[in-house]
């Protein structure tokens, strides 16, 4: 790796835009075509410009190249899953994780299984990734998603719980809301609405969800 393609590469790294980053990544091939960072930051870069097929082209380049490069296996599970491309995205993710145990590769491999209706091995994939960072609230919150899609109300309410605990938010309230109100834990229910509506007063439907809750209630007394 020569001295310009290093000082090249280094403000395709700390650039501001995507738009930058296309611009020095590009350079950065002109000096050596066959650079496989260069070719996966390129890909990341076009992804986020919403150019899915020079940003597949690029990954793809990269991975001729070395086959093994996980962080291109995982860019390219990423842009598979965007396109709707999940059993695709899947295997990315195998690459990834045959390699090391990847929190971000096993909790959006669940969301590929949860997305093509496998919400048990969705719910193996996302308790994998919890087991190697217990913090992971975006693994939390799809475990949740795929415990309540699979009846299980109460492990739903625990991971919602989790997430809530690790991030508060609002779309995570309303599903802890939703979930307790399965469970028939009404007062838990409302907290949760109300404490939504505090963070977005607009938010449609937190709202919609306290009326109902309030109008269940009412009836059962």
């Amino acid at each position: 790796m020569g001295e310009d393609f290093r000082k090249m590469f280094e403000r395709g790294m700390n650039a501001e835009t995507p738009e930058e980053e296309v611009t020095f990544f590009r350079k950065c091939l002109q000096l050596e075509p066959d650079n496989v960072y260069a070719l996966n930051n390129l890909g990341i870069a076009l992804y986020e410009l919403g150019r899915f097929e020079e940003a597949e082209e690029c990954i793809n380049k990269a991975l001729d190249l070395s086959p093994d490069y996980a962080d291109a296996w995982y860019n390219k599970g990423i842009l598979l899953s965007d396109a709707g491309r999940y059993e695709d995205s899947i295997r990315c993710f195998e690459k990834v994780v045959e390699q090391s145990d990847d929190a971000a590769a096993w909790n959006n491999m669940g969301f590929s299984y949860f997305q093509i209706g496998e919400s048990r091995k969705a719910v193996e994939c996302y308790k994998k990734a919890i087991s190697i960072d217990d913090g992971h609230v975006t693994a939390w919150y799809n475990l949740g998603l795929a415990y309540y899609e699979s009846g299980k109300y109460e492990e739903a309410a625990e991971s919602f719980k989790k997430a809530r605990d690790i991030s508060e938010s609002v779309d995570t309230l309303i599903n802890l809301g939703v979930a307790y109100g399965k469970l028939r834990k009404y007062e838990e229910a409302m907290e949760c609405f109300k404490r939504a509506l505090q963070i977005e007063p607009t938010n449609s439907s937190a709202n919609y969800n306290k009326i109902v809750l309030e109008r269940l209630m009412g009836r059962e007394g």
